[in-house]
């Protein structure tokens, strides 16, 4: 075990880790990565996502992620993320990390400025409001944001028909310049506090990716 791990073993109890960035980019991948190298180490880790993470936060992806971009207004999008996003804490995140676990999510409150804020053009300011209703004072303790182009990003999620799959659900089907948005709102969240956001290129191979995520946690 190296120096990180050891520290790990001592770090205070009950920690939330946001795994960040835009379609395509592998938060799925380096989210179990991250947990499992985090379970070696002795960390007790409950590996969860967004939209989703309990049953009816579940039922409530299913409406988010399915059929056409224009099938739902933007602040309908927003007010079912936001009513997902609560089941989520009550049921999984805040009883995990009352235990004392740590819990690694796939996105979490910053997709919801970056998507609905900087890629809808919803009032960024009404987001946070509504970000600190919800959460209260529950912040992250680490937020790491796979950063990579859309259009690679979108042609690893399958839409490039050379690859034999469309995209599946509604944020993938949008145009290539809403992705350029949340991913420019993505990295101003960042620039924005730096303490808590660490940006890694996802461009690189999942196992440098993956040791870069595992440093980020130090």
């Amino acid at each position: 075990m190296d120096g990180l791990d050891d520290a790990l073993r001592r770090a205070q109890p009950g920690r939330l880790i946001a795994v960040e960035g835009g379609e395509g980019v592998g938060k799925s991948t380096q989210t179990r990565l991250l947990a499992a190298r985090l379970r070696e180490s002795g960390v007790s880790v409950v590996e969860t996502r967004e939209p989703g993470g309990c049953p009816m936060a579940e039922r409530i992806r299913a409406l988010l992620v399915t059929g056409r971009p224009e099938d739902l207004d933007s602040r309908a999008e927003w007010l079912l993320l936001m009513a997902a996003r609560v089941e989520h804490l009550r049921v999984v995140i805040r009883p995990a990390l009352a235990r004392g676990e740590w819990v690694v999510c796939d996105r979490f409150s910053d997709s919801t400025l970056a998507y609905q804020g900087y890629g809808r053009g919803l009032p960024l300011a009404e987001l946070v409001a509504m970000n600190r209703l919800v959460l209260g004072d529950l912040t992250p303790h680490r937020v790491v944001v796979l950063d990579l182009d859309p259009v690679a990003g979108l042609a690893r999620a399958g839409g490039d028909p050379g690859r034999g799959r469309l995209l599946e659900n509604r944020f993938e089907r949008e145009q290539v310049a809403f992705h350029q948005r949340v991913r420019g709102g993505f990295l101003a969240l960042a620039q924005a506090d730096p303490v808590r956001f660490r940006v890694i290129d996802a461009a690189l191979d999942p196992a440098r990716v993956a040791a870069a995520v595992w440093e980020a946690m130090g």
